[in-house]
């Protein structure tokens, strides 16, 4: 049933039974059963996986229904023949997972990992599949890394084809958020599909290394494969094996039940193991030595490929490391040619990317730093090698030369994953959606405590924050929350890159840590304070929670006496050495419980796993936007205690030295990034869908897509410019929201007076607007033309031209289209009467200018509020709303108007404010009718028009 998508059920079912005649009420039995079942329930539990499977199907044969959908279940009822009494419980028990699916921009490829194949070649990947079920993952979260993980190895090279072709591409998670599962089911799967050489690229430390060996060793290649031929009650034969000092083996390892190969499937023979690194190949050369039933045929041929073990090394990204994989791996010759290989290259923008500067290389030629070096030098030599990198911060990989054929450019796909279930992400942290004025919303209220001048620095009051929180964890322990979701509990303190002042921070924070009597009627006292004044306020009632201090005492002393043991509370994370790492408490596989606080720099980032981290205190600066982003070590999964974390950062740190030294604010910093990352997230969303069957973005032309919303970093940075400039953005019933206005008041001044064509359209009276259930709000309305709008807009100035160009493109073409657009519904709200302060503009009004900050150099952060929306979507036609038919047309798009102002409001006597003091801003929504269904949403032109099919050209080629 499922490689051909789902049959009629009741005929199916009496096909497969053993009665001669089906009894009139199978389907009434079957209706029941699922109705009264509880969960766990074994027929349940299989509808639940299959339901689960056919929603998420991306592009299925047996419909063309979107997935994850109420469509697509619907047309999967329809084929199953199910009644509509059957269709309501299904729902309810098995109801629709509508959230995101992963977003792919991809070249066009040779399909060849069909469901089908993927389904009679799934050994290792069911296995994987059944050990995520058992630990507890949801049908929705299997099915949806079953999708994420197919699509990536559907996008790499046939491994039976007979003419070499190594893919290149991309996989964009979250920080923290899991991708060491998608890579571990996408290795399954390639494996499985005929994969027999797979390099893992896991990290640039021993423990980073040894922690994804020891993932996929665990979860993948599994007992039977560690052992070989040993025999596991032989405590002879288990010296020198892997784990036999881990409490996890073997008990959570995963097994077959025997060597794969007598099950009918293939072995995998592991060339690194935890704690040894690559060194060599320990049999030599017949390490790679592939057995091949057919010699006369190439490895690659079915005959041999399928019969063959496969190979896995996990390897450190290291210079010396990977130049010895490189060197013994030239010893094979030709051999190598044969062998389909799948390079995994996990934080793919940490040491793998090529920072040398193109000016100085020597005759054009391309000088390499060491990692991405040896990396170039495994591709060459592995011509069948297919490369995947996964990252958090992907604009370094972006950015990679495209044109460099050596190099890791994701030039056939790259795929970003949606946010899983239960990850505390940015959303968490960071008020979106609130504008300036508001104060904080209540993600910031729950979770950040901001470290001013007036505040001190709260160093003392973030370790009683440490000691309550554990506090907290012991008690919903002991009140039914699974003692596992709490084996460890830490808090992260990052102020310097420098191991000077780690060290001093330690000293001080154990100094704090003795004088803290967390014991005493002082500790509790203010330990009790705290509980009250933050705490108490946002705990999960859904959770076990005391009602008052005293319920906690007992559980203080418990806490203090985990962090406290081993005589100190602080680890210090840093160093060159690999000896800085090998601390006990630094490992989280093999310690049973880490109560620790880490102190530290650099190293507590990048792939770093901070398990149980609840408090961080966080004050380090930087002016680079990904090494920021992965400094975010308190997003993650926060499972039992996600109430509890806490974040106190520095908002008013000093960036620089003497002179050039700068006050910044480190939340509004993480905060710009994270509304980057989204926006960049947004644009492949919005461009991944085909059009005509074929691809509206390929991966080379991503840059340009990417560089207007991110000014601090350009293609053109180096001596290459992208043969792509972004011409045509086509936005029909999506929000728009310019954000580059002028800084100079002549400009300010200048559009200002553009906009006055517009400004006498408004009425006098105000209206009242709103849409549903949403708040509605007090504005001045009023109807332009498409051609005023446009004499307008064409009119403006910008401090980043190139961010609204594209757009304007998209108004100026829909005019020249017949019945795109008529007119525009103009919108200037009016702030509520608490707010409000009126002033005239250009001798109208009244307005009620708002409040604004630039938040990235020229940059408004957000200029709308959330509350406007609705009323302009509806009027734009992209969401239905009965409350305001009357503004509505076919045609007709909608216009907000904001008058902004940067600092408090100056009015002269006549109540006008001063046009060179006024950021005129505005949003739009175009009407659905501005674009013809099926044409795509984005346009490009060749910057250099002679070299059409060219993805980067030198700069001296471009006119400036």
């Amino acid at each position: 049933m499922s490689r051909r998508g789902p049959r009629h059920f009741a005929k199916l079912a009496f096909a497969l039974s053993d009665t001669d005649e089906p009894a009139d009420n199978d389907l009434s039995l079957f209706r029941e059963h699922i109705a009264t079942a509880t969960p766990g329930d074994e027929l349940l539990t299989i509808w639940s996986h299959k339901l689960a499977e056919w929603d998420m199907l991306p592009t299925p044969a047996w419909t063309d229904t979107a997935p994850r959908t109420d469509e697509r279940r619907e047309a999967v009822y329809d084929r199953l023949a199910f009644d509509s009494g059957l269709r309501k419980i299904l729902d309810v028990v098995v109801p629709v997972h509508k959230g995101p699916g992963p977003v792919t921009i991809s070249r066009e490829f040779q399909v060849w990992y069909t469901r089908e194949l993927a389904a009679n070649r799934s050994f290792y990947w069911k296995s994987y599949e059944g050990l995520l079920r058992r630990k507890g993952w949801s049908d929705t979260a299997v099915s949806a890394l079953d999708e994420a993980a197919h699509a990536v190895v559907e996008r790499l090279a046939d491994p039976t084809r007979k003419d070499a072709y190594g893919a290149r591409g991309l996989v964009v998670g979250y920080v923290q958020s899991g991708k060491t599962a998608n890579f571990t089911g996408v290795t399954a799967k390639a494996i499985d599909a005929g994969y027999r050489l797979v390099i893992v690229l896991g990290g640039t430390l021993n423990l980073l290394r040894g922690q994804t060996q020891r993932r996929l060793d665990m979860e993948l290649i599994g007992r039977e494969n560690i052992l070989g031929a040993a025999d596991p009650d032989d405590p002879d034969a288990l010296v020198g094996i892997d784990y036999q000092d881990d409490e996890d083996w073997p008990a959570k390892f995963v097994s077959f039940g025997a060597r794969p190969s007598s099950l009918g499937a293939f072995d995998i023979e592991r060339l690194t193991s935890r704690d040894k690194d690559y060194m060599s190949l320990e049999r030599g050369i017949s390490a790679l030595e592939f057995e091949k039933p057919d010699r006369s045929r190439p490895l690659y041929d079915p005959a041999n490929l399928y019969a063959a073990r496969a190979r896995v090394m996990v390897v450190k990204k290291n210079m010396s490391v990977l130049e010895k994989l490189v060197t013994d791996l030239k010893k094979f010759g030709p051999i190598l040619g044969e062998i389909p290989a799948l390079i995994i290259d996990d934080e793919s923008d940490q040491a793998s990317v090529n920072t040398t500067d193109p000016k100085k290389w020597e005759d054009g030629k391309v000088t390499r730093t060491a990692i991405n070096g040896q990396i170039s030098a495994l591709l060459k030599l592995l011509p069948r090698a297919q490369y995947v990198g996964y990252t958090a911060t992907p604009f370094a990989n972006v950015f990679i030369d495209p044109g460099d054929e050596e190099d890791i450019f994701p030039r056939d796909f790259l795929i970003s994953l949606p946010r899983p279930t239960g990850y505390m992400g940015v959303q968490d942290f960071h008020d979106l959606a609130t504008v300036d004025g508001e104060g904080p919303g209540r993600a910031e209220a729950t979770h950040v405590r901001g470290i001013l001048d007036s505040t001190g620095d709260r160093l003392h009051e973030a370790l009683d924050s440490f000691v309550l929180t554990g506090a907290l964890k012991l008690y919903r322990a002991d009140h039914g929350v699974p003692e596992s979701q709490f084996r460890h509990h830490t808090m992260l303190v990052h102020e310097s890159v420098r191991m000077v002042e780690h060290a001093e921070l330690a000293d001080r924070i154990r100094g704090l840590w003795s004088e803290a009597a967390y014991t005493g009627p002082a500790g509790h006292a203010r330990l009790g304070a705290l509980f009250s004044a933050d705490f108490q306020t946002y705990l999960d009632d859904a959770l076990p929670n005391p009602t008052a201090y005293s319920d906690l005492k007992k559980y203080v002393s418990r806490a203090h006496q985990l962090i406290s043991r081993g005589g100190t509370p602080v680890i210090v994370v840093n160093g060159a050495s690999e000896r800085d790492y090998a601390q006990p408490d630094l490992d989280f596989d093999r310690t049973p419980n880490v109560w620790k606080i880490l102190v530290g720099g650099t190293k507590l980032s990048r792939g770093f796993t901070v398990e149980g981290l609840t408090i961080t205190y966080y004050r380090r600066t930087t002016q680079q936007a990904d090494t920021l982003m992965q400094m975010g070590r308190w997003f993650g999964f926060r499972t039992g205690y996600r109430d509890l974390v806490r974040l106190y950062i520095g908002r008013e740190e000093t960036l620089g030295r003497s002179r050039n030294a700068k006050t910044v604010d480190l939340y509004e910093a993480f905060e710009a990034i994270c509304r980057d990352e989204e926006l960049f997230r947004e644009e492949l969303q919005r461009y991944a869908p085909l059009v005509d069957g074929r691809p509206q973005v390929t991966p080379a032309q991503i840059p340009p897509l990417v560089a207007q919303h991110l000014p601090w970093v350009k293609p053109s940075a180096r001596n290459k410019m992208f043969n792509a400039e972004l011409v045509e953005l086509r936005s029909p019933g999506s929000w728009v929201e310019p954000t580059a206005y002028p800084e100079t008041p002549e400009l300010l001044a200048h559009n200002v007076e553009c906009w006055e064509p517009v400004l006498a359209s408004l009425s006098d009276t105000p209206v009242r607007l709103g849409v549903g259930n949403e708040p509605d709000y007090e504005a001045r309305v009023g109807t332009v033309s498409h051609e005023t709008l446009l004499r307008v807009l064409c009119d403006l100035r910008w401090s980043t031209p190139s961010q609204f160009s594209p757009h304007l493109e998209f108004l100026l073409r829909a005019g020249q289209q017949p019945a795109a657009i008529d007119d525009w519904f103009v919108i200037s709200p009016l702030q509520s009467a608490a707010r409000r302060r009126e002033a005239r503009v250009l001798g109208r009004g009244p307005f009620t200018p708002v409040r604004r900050t630039r938040r990235r150099g020229s940059l408004f952060g957000a200029i709308s509020e959330p509350k406007h929306r609705p009323a302009a979507l509806r009027i734009a036609g992209a969401v239905a709303a009965a409350a305001i038919e009357e503004s509505a047309r076919p045609r007709r798009g909608a216009l907000v108007l904001y008058p902004v102002v940067e600092s408090d409001l100056l009015l002269s006597p006549d109540g006008s404010v001063d046009p060179h003091d006024l950021v005129m801003a505005f949003a739009f929504v175009a009407p659905k009718s501005s674009v013809v269904p099926g044409r795509p949403l984005v346009r490009f032109r060749a910057i250099d028009s002679g070299r059409q099919d060219a993805v980067v050209i030198d700069r001296d080629d471009v006119r400036p």
